[in-house]
């Protein structure tokens, strides 16, 4: 590490010899003895030597100009990340000094408006999911489900955790990986062929008395609507609980709030509530569970209290100092709460309101709906599943879909998401989105694309 072409040390040689004798050797060179000799650096690496910052600003811009702007292509990717318009006034109010450096606020007296921005937050995604409680808030929408997954296990007490196979497949690794942890791995549970969404049969003949939880995600990762009322009633008559993922968040303006179905954790991911795509992150994971369940909740909790003089006033509340210090025994290891991602939220929203949220998902459902029958036309293409969808939905081909996508890429056309990466059997399948963001003429150019690309 270098600062301005000097080397930056962070011990004296006192230091180091003090270090060496304390843990018993002779010197730092038979300390790194442990590492194979050809896995050792013994010069100086290969690299280039330092510019000077007009030349690095130089090099840059020429790099710059290689990329292709957002506006040359014409995107139905969708997959966990959604291209949705963010007013103007979010990233205006989100880039005031006094949000840019919001963080935990572990002294109310002086952080109000950071833990008000929190408690609006908080408020919102319990209206969203019909919830009665969020927390603020979780690194994205997988580890959110990852998080879930371990918080029913304590709650019931119980070890196995069931995932629809309809999931993203990146939230089912990263909950894997979560309960490498444990004695258990996520058991999943198969989809319907025809319609695309989870098989009941399945998850009642693999729901047993040592089964926490069922997870599904609300529209699943095919963009099928489960029914999750139907699936409720199975997990509880069973004393386990229903886990809801929601990856895309817009459509929680349309759909009826997994709450009021029955489930008894709501979590996903809140990107398209503001944040841009940005290659991935930062986004924001969400989470609403029920009253009883709050203590089992990871994260933190903001409250609404009066103080001495009857004036409202925020704290946090429910943050055990496991959270921060004994962390062996917290109930997660997420400390940092991710204020600015979740203040951005929080005013898109308040920006939108109900109704324009209501406006928007239904414009989302109907570009999809247009879409889809565009494409149903095209000769060499058919729609997947029969189960209704939000603003995704999977087509099969009878090509090769890395074929296809890469010749649509030339003609400046993203046109979804080859689902063979995650499921074989679908290996001629492609998930498609239309979000508010694709024009009319941009769906029919992707439809005649497609109809010429499969005549030859």
């Amino acid at each position: 590490m270098s600062i301005l072409g000097q080397p930056y040390l962070p011990h004296t040689s006192e230091e180091i010899e003090h270090i060496c004798k304390t843990i018993g050797v002779k010197s730092v060179e038979e300390l790194l003895q442990v590492f194979p000799e050809e896995l050792r650096l013994t010069g100086a690496l290969d690299l280039p030597g330092g510019l000077s910052e007009q030349e690095v600003l130089g090099l840059l811009t020429e790099l710059a100009s290689k990329n292709t702007s957002q506006n040359d292509i014409s995107s139905f990717l969708g997959a966990g990340a959604y291209n949705h318009y963010i007013p103007a006034a979010v990233g205006n109010i989100t880039s005031r000094s006094e949000f840019i450096t919001s963080y935990t606020p572990y002294q109310p007296e002086i952080s109000q408006g950071t833990l008000q921005g929190i408690f609006e937050y908080q408020s919102l995604i319990c209206q969203l999911t019909a919830m009665d409680v969020a927390n603020a808030s979780l690194y994205d929408g997988a580890s959110a489900m990852a998080e879930a997954a371990l918080m029913a296990r304590r709650v019931t007490r119980r070890g196995k955790v069931l995932v629809s196979s309809a999931v993203h497949p990146e939230y089912r690794e990263t909950t894997a990986t979560y309960l490498k942890g444990t004695d258990e791995s996520p058991v999943e549970v198969g989809y319907c062929a025809n319609s695309g969404v989870t098989l009941f049969e399945e998850v009642e003949k693999n729901f047993d008395d040592d089964t926490a939880c069922l997870v599904v995600q609300y529209p699943n990762f095919f963009g099928g609507i489960e029914d999750i009322q139907a699936l409720a009633e199975l997990v509880h008559s069973k004393k386990g609980l229903l886990v809801v993922v929601v990856s895309e968040g817009l459509s929680m303006g349309a759909l009826r709030p997994a709450g009021e179905l029955g489930a008894d954790i709501v979590v996903g991911e809140a990107q398209s509530f503001g944040s841009p795509l940005s290659y991935g992150g930062p986004y924001l994971g969400f989470m609403g569970v029920r009253q009883k369940h709050l203590r089992q909740m990871p994260g933190r909790v903001a409250g609404q209290t009066l103080d001495t003089n009857g004036r409202r006033s925020y704290c946090l509340t429910m943050a055990t100092r496991e959270q921060h210090i004994r962390r062996e025994r917290a109930t997660s290891n997420i400390c940092t709460n991710q204020g600015v991602v979740a203040l951005t939220c929080a005013i898109y929203l308040t920006l939108l309101g109900k109704g324009g949220l209501m406006r928007l998902a239904r414009l989302n459902m109907a570009k999809a709906a247009f879409l889809k029958e565009q494409l149903a036309k095209v000769a060499g293409i058919k729609i997947a599943f029969t189960a209704p969808n939000f603003n995704e939905f999977v087509i099969k081909l009878e090509t090769d879909p890395k074929v296809f996508l890469k010749a649509l890429l030339e003609k400046d056309i993203a046109g979804g998401l080859d689902l063979g990466r995650f499921y074989p059997e679908l290996k001629k399948h492609i998930l498609v989105v239309a979000t508010e963001m694709n024009s009319r003429a941009e769906m029919e150019a992707y439809a005649a694309a497609a109809a010429e690309l499969l005549k030859t």
